[in-house]
């Protein structure tokens, strides 16, 4: 048990760490916070401060949730510990500790998880999130579904309990986080990547 909460704890605190901010201000001057959709993630830092700022942004905020499973699978080894820490991982980012529990949406964050969790269904789901995203323009909807995809390919390709029950859970997390997207989509104000970048 003292395993298991020292490693949530490091999962939630490593999720809190607010890549977008730290990268935006310390690197850039600018806050993204007071910029574009006002989120600190991927998507805000490349329309906000170009394409190299927004992919580092997506590579920090993806090894959170990467190392978050990777710890919980060194100091605890079991399954329900690496899924549990991954939900604390996108919980942290979402509701970071050092931005009085406001964050990102935890996109970047939850595919590091499941990068670390399931090769099989991070690839086919990032396939389907590229490909939506490519097609329409909205991150958000690419975001949304491919979210939605994780507990079903899980499913399918026969992983763990632990893992499609993080599945649902994470999805779950993710469309909370979109809700505002999800009402701006079906009223066709969703603001669209441009097809350049």
């Amino acid at each position: 048990m003292l395993s298991l909460l020292f490693t949530l704890i490091i999962a939630y605190v490593l999720g809190s760490i607010p890549s977008g901010l730290i990268i935006g201000k310390g690197i850039y001057d600018v806050d993204l916070r007071e910029h574009g959709s006002h989120n600190i993630g991927a998507t805000n830092a490349w329309r906000t401060l170009g394409k190299v700022p927004g992919v580092l942004v997506f590579l920090c905020d993806f090894l959170k949730g990467f190392l978050s499973c990777y710890i919980a699978a060194v100091i605890a080894g079991t399954p329900f510990a690496m899924a549990l820490a991954g939900v604390f991982a996108i919980i942290g980012h979402s509701l970071s500790l050092f931005l009085n529990f406001k964050g990102g949406k935890g996109v970047a964050t939850g595919l590091g998880v499941i990068a670390m969790l399931m090769g099989k269904v991070t690839i086919i789901a990032f396939t389907l999130w590229f490909v939506l995203v490519y097609f329409s323009r909205y991150v958000s909807l690419g975001s949304c579904v491919a979210a939605l995809s994780v507990p079903i390919l899980a499913y399918f390709f026969g992983e763990p309990v632990e893992f499609i029950l993080f599945g649902i859970v994470a999805a779950a997390l993710i469309i909370v986080r979109h809700k505002a997207n999800i009402v701006r989509l079906l009223n066709g104000t969703e603001s669209k990547i441009s097809a350049a970048k």
